[in-house]
């Protein structure tokens, strides 16, 4: 037995332990559920408090509660 059949073997133990990647775009879609009310921009829900005040600052010259009015900034972050 040379080292070519080493080498397959070798080859079809580590397709076994090869895993398929999977992509994260699909959840991270599913998570962007804070909205902007005025241009329909889109937040992921960990966007926290200063973040969306900017967004409404720079783009719409609003206050946060204007651009949006069910954002609840959780009071332990």
């Amino acid at each position: 037995m040379g080292n070519g059949a080493k080498a397959q073997q070798k080859r079809e133990r580590n397709a076994k332990d090869t895993k398929v990647a999977k992509s994260q775009l699909k959840s991270n879609v599913k998570a962007m559920d804070i909205q902007c009310q005025i241009c329909k921009s889109t937040f992921l829900k960990t966007t926290r408090a200063p973040q969306l005040t900017e967004h409404a600052v720079n783009k719409h010259s609003k206050t946060i509660t204007e651009c949006f009015p069910g954002y609840e900034a959780s009071a332990g972050k």
